[in-house]
């Protein structure tokens, strides 16, 4: 949790299938003129809304499947090389018909 800079839970309307973000924030020194924060390099997390009636099945798929991908996934970016590290991505778990699916998104 050190290298996690932001945490949210998001509210308002549901995001659809999508019920967990992670975010890797590159340290891009240059970015079209601008230079990046370095408080802002690290992990960005974001626990999507869902419909109220899912919300006890979606929090038991949460914490059984996404929550142990999420770890590995943030384990193995640690441990990348640096021209992942030095790359801005994108991680999205999906939640359909009950099913779980994840994949790093552009």
């Amino acid at each position: 949790m050190s290298r996690v800079t932001d945490l949210q839970f998001l509210t308002g309307h549901d995001s659809g299938t999508i019920v967990l973000g992670a975010e890797w924030i590159a340290p891009i020194t240059r970015n079209y003129g601008r230079s990046m924060h370095p408080d802002m390099v690290g992990f960005r997390i974001d626990v999507h809304p869902v419909d109220a009636t899912e919300r006890a099945a979606t929090r038991a798929v949460l914490r059984a499947h996404a929550l142990p991908q999420l770890h590995e996934w943030i384990t193995q970016a640690i441990a990348a090389d640096e021209t992942w590290q030095l790359t801005p991505h994108q991680h999205y778990w999906r939640l359909t018909d009950g099913h779980l699916t994840h994949r790093d998104e552009a």
